[in-house]
């Protein structure tokens, strides 16, 4: 209509490259194409997907607070690893996964690596020589990826508190070293738990304070000498509708 009464319109129609010799027409929804803009970019937490801030800096990886064979500086958690290490790395796993009762893990560990052990010995007593060495072949595949199941619950240990690889690769720390790393995992996040712990203050509520009949209705004595009572403003009235 603008164009009809003699004025020029205000709209640009729109091509893909204005100062190219042949120039296209955009088509319809063509420009409603999400496009990347850089000041909206954000980093976000690799975990949990939350934005960070612009002058966030990743933590750089911390040492384990004990060492790999420093089994014996918790008594509790050394006699239960060497006797039943499968109850420990249960307890490991619940500590990490809340979702995870500690009896699911301690089931796998129980049935796979003390019972691997066991047919082991049994295989080398009772089996034929030249047949064990196939079986034993087999079993040391299974400590393999025994070690790898177990190395990716360290791994998110790691991650959760920023931990160096100690004293090489998770996976390969449970396959040399499985007792003393499952022991180190539980002094490790014991000592985090401890470190973290906000102390409780209790408050006590102030005591009942009660009011005597003799605070409400006080006793006034005329100049005749007889007692009178007289009741308190604040007492209850009973108020009877018309």
């Amino acid at each position: 209509m603008a164009e009809e009464a003699g004025q020029p319109s205000r709209y640009v129609k729109l091509t893909r490259d204005l100062d190219g010799p042949a120039a296209e027409d955009i088509r319809p929804g063509e420009l409603n194409q999400p496009v990347a803009v850089p000041q909206l970019l954000r980093k976000r937490c690799g975990e949990c997907g939350q934005v960070l801030p612009e002058m966030y800096q990743a933590p750089a990886d911390e040492p384990w607070t004990t060492g790999i064979f420093g089994c014996t500086e918790d008594a509790e958690s050394c006699r239960t690893g060497l006797f039943c290490p499968c109850v420990l790395f249960g307890r490991n796993v619940e500590a990490l996964r809340d979702n995870t009762p500690w009896t699911t893990p301690c089931t796998c560990h129980a049935v796979f690596v003390e019972g691997g052990i066991t047919l082991t010995i049994l295989t080398a007593l009772f089996v034929d020589p030249s047949s064990s060495l196939l079986i034993c072949e087999g079993i040391v595949c299974s400590w393999w990826l025994c070690a790898t199941y177990c190395g990716t619950f360290r791994q998110e240990l790691q991650r959760k508190y920023h931990l160096k690889n100690s004293p090489c690769d998770p996976c390969l720390v449970h396959c040399c070293l499985h007792w003393c790393a499952n022991c180190q995992e539980h002094r490790e996040r014991k000592r985090r738990l401890e470190d973290n712990a906000d102390p409780i203050t209790i408050v006590s509520p102030p005591p009942v304070q009660e009011m005597s009949m003799a605070m409400n209705h006080p006793t006034i004595t005329p100049q005749n000498g007889a007692s009178r009572t007289v009741v308190a403003e604040n007492d209850d009235v009973e108020v009877i509708p018309l």
